[in-house]
């Protein structure tokens, strides 16, 4: 059982290793590995503690700046007229509805097309049936909530979820790789309260 955990944890390292190219996931990294591979435990001053805080929060902060550039790079490409929130979450409304805004709570419903920035599809509702979920209870990419929440029943719209309102450092496991920035392009079927 040690071995595979031992085994996963190597894993785990050269994946992160591969995904941050930069020096900032370097440090990352070599923070990761300093601090899960003590043997003898010690107590972490404040000072330690406050050092590694402020690398991991600069370390993310350089990883989002660096999302942000190549998504505002990919709309220019496609000359999308998309308008960004405070959180990083890149949208547009393709074809306008007239029906109620979304609102949180509702059950929705949508049709959707998932890709990653360089087109590949990973999930439809064509191959898989519509997406049901109810708004703010979670249980879909934090961005796709967001997103919902920008439109009314009825919109057509193209979300460009960065990592951290998608799926993050570890990806789904399956058809979405770690830290992937995602594309939704969905339809408002319904919505009901």
């Amino acid at each position: 059982m040690r071995i595979k955990q031992e085994a996963a944890y190597s894993d785990l390292i050269l994946n992160l290793i591969h995904q941050c190219r930069n020096a900032a996931g370097g440090l990352f990294v070599l923070l990761l590995l300093f601090t899960g591979c003590r043997k003898v435990e010690k107590p972490v001053t404040e000072e330690e503690y406050r050092r590694t805080r402020e690398a991991l929060v600069g370390a993310n902060r350089l990883l989002v700046k660096k999302d942000n550039e190549k998504i505002r790079a990919f709309v220019r490409r496609n000359n999308w007229n998309m308008q960004q929130t405070p959180s990083g979450l890149w949208y547009m409304v393709i074809r306008e509805g007239n029906g109620r805004p979304a609102r949180a709570g509702d059950m929705i419903t949508l049709a959707y097309r998932l890709k990653l920035l360089d087109g590949t599809i990973c999930y439809t509702s064509d191959s898989l049936g519509l997406k049901h979920f109810r708004i703010g209870q979670g249980g879909v990419e934090s961005g796709l909530e967001e997103g919902v929440l920008l439109l009314k029943k009825g919109d057509s719209a193209r979300l460009i979820l960065p990592p951290h309102l998608a799926h993050g450092l570890t990806g789904d496991g399956k058809r979405i790789p770690a830290r992937s920035i995602l594309q939704y392009e969905i339809d408002i079927i319904d919505l009901e309260e």
